[in-house]
């Protein structure tokens, strides 16, 4: 029976290329000249610090764009809170990885909702779909590309 596996990864290398060409890209232009802004990635947590919070929204934009370039989804990232200390702002962006207990839950309930011919399993941090024939798994894997969860899906081990 073909089936697939429903995964939410980001792939590190190029999390941690994205980071350096930011960097990079900070050190290049002109309005970040004399200003303590970097972008650091431990753990699969990405800090970027500067002098004021509106630069921290020009670093979260320079980031998301060079993502973009790396073929990272935008949505793979969640940002935290702004927090001030002495003279610097730091903000956090946190790599989303897996998929969570009531994600998982609204992706099978979406494919029981749309009457698709597939099961869909909850495995750990995947959900398994199984199916008689590889067009039903090409219709669920169409549903969930259409579909605007607020988090981003690859599909792994297609089966026959």
């Amino acid at each position: 029976m073909p089936s697939f596996d429903i995964v939410s990864e980001v792939e590190q290398q190029e999390v941690l290329n994205a980071v350096e060409n930011s960097n990079r890209e900070l050190d290049t232009r002109f309005d970040f000249r004399g200003v303590q802004a970097e972008f650091s990635l431990k753990d699969k947590v990405i800090t970027m610090k500067a002098d004021a919070e509106f630069q921290l929204q020009q670093m979260l934009e320079i980031f998301l764009a060079k993502a973009v370039k790396r073929g990272l989804d935008v949505r793979s990232f969640k940002d935290g809170d702004v927090v001030h200390s002495g003279k610097t702002y730091s903000q956090t962006l946190s790599l989303l990885h897996g998929i969570e207990q009531d994600m998982a839950k609204k992706l099978v309930k979406l494919m029981k909702d749309n009457k698709l011919k597939v099961q869909a399993a909850i495995q750990g941090d995947q959900v398994r779909v199984t199916g008689k024939k590889r067009d039903d798994l090409q219709e669920a894997i169409a549903l969930v590309r259409s579909s605007e969860l607020e988090q981003a899906f690859q599909f792994t081990n297609f089966r026959d």
